[in-house]
């Protein structure tokens, strides 16, 4: 099970798994964004290689545009997939 939820102006909480099966809707949703956005990681259990790629393609999109792109409260197992993938030097992780 995965879910956004849309949150204040600019902000989403990623709920769940963000898998391969989820990653064409999650994806589009991110699309819908085009300003400054923060995507809150308290609840987010997993993340697939193909929901890492949602999130580059949104930080490449958003950051092209002059938006910034921040990912926030990653549990320690979500956040070393991050790491040993060196994404940690490229997104903004708090």
């Amino acid at each position: 099970m995965f879910d956004i939820e849309i949150l204040a102006e600019g902000n989403v909480k990623l709920i769940g798994r963000l898998d391969a099966a989820e990653a064409d809707r999650a994806q589009q949703i991110f699309r819908g964004f085009n300003q400054p956005l923060t995507a809150d990681f308290t609840d987010l259990e997993y993340i697939s290689s193909a929901g890492i790629g949602v999130l580059i393609e949104t930080y490449k999109r958003l950051t092209a545009a002059g938006h910034a792109f921040r990912l926030t409260n990653m549990k320690p197992r979500v956040r070393n997939v991050f790491a040993y993938a060196g994404l940690d030097r490229l997104l903004q992780i708090e």
